[in-house]
Parts: structure tokens; C-alpha cells; sequence
């Protein structure tokens, strides 16, 4: 069973007020403590896309357009995407 999209908000939201500790939550979709958020943007503004999956599973969530938390893990928009750092792996979008 597929968890829904109301589930992975509910996830990404308490990952967010985790920010800056690690993301210490079960995955929705399959229950494993393997979840990531990696935020990209423009450092000086804190706000940029998000990217939250889980490394088990492959599924997760992407936020266009959200604050960047203080702590949090960021890729610099300004880099070409082969530098960014760290990686995203392609996931599935959870519907």
C-alpha cells in the first residue's frame, strides 16, 4: 500500500521543525528511518525548492517555492547540478 499525499506532507512538515537535527521519522511509504531532505536555493534569500524522499523505498515528495529552514541541508542554486552537493537520486514523486 502506497502512502498518501496528505501522509508525506504530514512527514515533511515534522522533518522540517527536526531542521537542524538529523530526520529521524519512519517513512511513510515503507517504514524505514531512511528519509532525506535536501533543499536547493539561493543561500542569501533562505528560500528554494525542496526534494524529500526515502532511500529505501525511492518514493518521497517535491515543495516548490518554501523557506529554507536555518540548519537545514542546501544545495546552492547558483552551481551547475553536476556540482551540487549532496546528491539527489532520481525518486518517485508519491502521488
Amino acid at each position: 500500500m502506497m502512502a498518501t499525499s496528505e501522509q508525506w506532507w504530514d512527514t515533511f512538515r515534522a522533518a522540517c521543525d527536526a531542521v537542524p537535527g538529523p530526520v529521524d521519522l519512519a517513512c511513510p511509504n515503507c517504514g524505514h528511518q531512511c528519509l532525506r531532505l535536501v533543499f536547493t536555493g539561493n543561500l542569501d534569500r533562505a528560500v528554494g525548492y525542496a526534494q524529500f524522499w526515502c532511500d529505501n523505498c525511492l518514493q518521497g515528495i517535491g515543495i516548490s517555492r518554501t523557506h529554507i529552514p536555518d540548519g537545514a541541508v542546501v544545495q546552492d542554486i547558483r552551481l551547475p547540478e553536476e556540482e551540487r552537493v549532496p546528491k539527489i537520486p532520481n525518486f518517485r514523486l508519491a502521488v
